[in-house]
């Protein structure tokens, strides 16, 4: 499932709701621009999923169609898929990344990024002797991550890590240029998808 079909799929979800959320909300939750937005409801409602209507005090209506029903339904069927799939890809590279951290001795980390990878990566945590240190987010600043505050990524030379594990999913380029430009040494950077091609290479 692409990076198209799940916002095709939130947004078809967000619209089909009692009180659709509006556009400006969608882009916060799906964290793109207004302009992106605007272009994919122009470009779903052109492909017939829903129809627009206006109702009073300016406000937009959105009325989901029996064909954006149906996408909707074939979009959660593969969303599952790829959930579970997911899952099991992760959990993997977690379970191999914390046994050879582990078995070098490495005993503090940090996570840089709330979500599902950071949640399965608290989890698989427990398993170990490793502990976490930190979390760092900018967009959840402040908010707890399983009792830990979530700071600001310019905080975290205050976490005494060891390694920080890049636990985003997108942009994995921009995040990790933005730890070396704060001192973080790209050595001590951890990321799933280099850990499990490394893992590949030597079995």
């Amino acid at each position: 499932m692409d990076q198209d079909e799940l916002r095709t799929l939130k947004l078809l979800e967000a619209l089909d709701s009692r009180e659709p959320p509006t556009q400006r909300e969608l882009a916060r939750d799906l964290d793109i621009s207004l302009g992106l937005v605007n272009a994919f409801i122009k470009r779903l409602a052109k492909k017939g999923y829903f129809k627009i209507t206006h109702i009073p005090k300016n406000r937009v209506k959105y009325l989901l169609t029996p064909k954006g029903a149906l996408e909707k339904t074939r979009l959660t069927y593969r969303y599952i898929r790829y959930s579970v799939g997911f899952y099991r890809e992760i959990r993997e590279m977690l379970v191999a990344l914390f046994g050879r951290l582990e078995h070098e001795g490495v005993r503090r980390i940090t996570l840089y990024g709330c979500g599902e990878v950071a949640e399965l990566a608290h989890l698989f945590l427990q398993n170990t002797s490793i502990r976490l240190t930190g979390v760092v987010d900018d967009k959840y600043e402040g908010q707890k991550f399983f009792g830990h505050l979530v700071k600001n990524y310019e905080n975290l030379g205050n976490d005494g890590y060891e390694y920080v594990l890049l636990t985003q999913t997108e942009d994995i380029q921009s995040h990790f240029d933005r730890l070396v430009s704060i001192g973080v040494a790209p050595e001590r950077i951890l990321h799933l998808r280099d850990h499990l091609k490394q893992v590949s290479s030597e079995q």
